[in-house]
């Protein structure tokens, strides 16, 4: 079980280490470089701008009220440490299952940091639209989060429900995605 558990670490470490890093240099050179928040900048004509903005809530605005930033660290916390026991412990040998969880952990690792560095929230600088309809404003965990959420899905929509708590769930992908971000 051991060199089981340490190959798999070897395919998850890479993507979760690439993603994370990603993101802490991205957003970096967003606040270092786009010095005024709320400010757009053109990347691609209107599609795509860079707009430097903090946020508080988790994924699209959802608050806990005025002690947001310790609960949601505290559940991001708690879900990379259940993803670590959960990559050890299962039986899963599938790589978009991995890539899925890589992509999860890195983004709420890329957010948990943020929020414990600064009270001004999440540093979020990616804003894609056309004129007024605009997305929400996200960064590059954001990106990973909902992409490895997508992965999860894909991965546990067809499995047979067979009650293995070692498989993850139909509802994995939502929970995660929401407790991430």
């Amino acid at each position: 079980m051991m060199l089981r558990s340490a190959s798999r670490l070897r395919a998850f470490l890479p993507l979760f280490a690439g993603v994370f890093l990603s993101d802490c240099v991205s957003k970096r050179v967003a606040v270092e470089r786009l010095t005024s928040a709320n400010v757009p900048h053109d990347v691609v004509g209107d599609l795509l701008r860079f707009t430097l903005a903090y946020n508080q809530r988790a994924a699209m605005g959802l608050s806990a009220g005025s002690a947001s930033r310790w609960i949601l660290a505290a559940m991001v916390t708690a879900m990379l440490i259940g993803v670590v026991v959960w990559l050890v412990r299962t039986k899963s040998d599938n790589p978009v299952v991995f890539s899925g969880i890589a992509l999860v952990a890195a983004g709420a690792l890329g957010n948990l940091v943020d929020r414990e560095r600064w009270d001004r929230g999440v540093v979020d600088f990616i804003d894609i639209g056309f004129g007024a309809a605009r997305f929400w404003i996200f960064n590059v965990a954001d990106a990973a989060i909902t992409v490895g959420a997508v992965l999860l899905w894909l991965a546990t929509r067809h499995a047979p429900s067979s009650g293995d708590p070692e498989r993850p769930g139909r509802t994995t992908a939502s929970v995660l995605i929401t407790i991430a971000s």
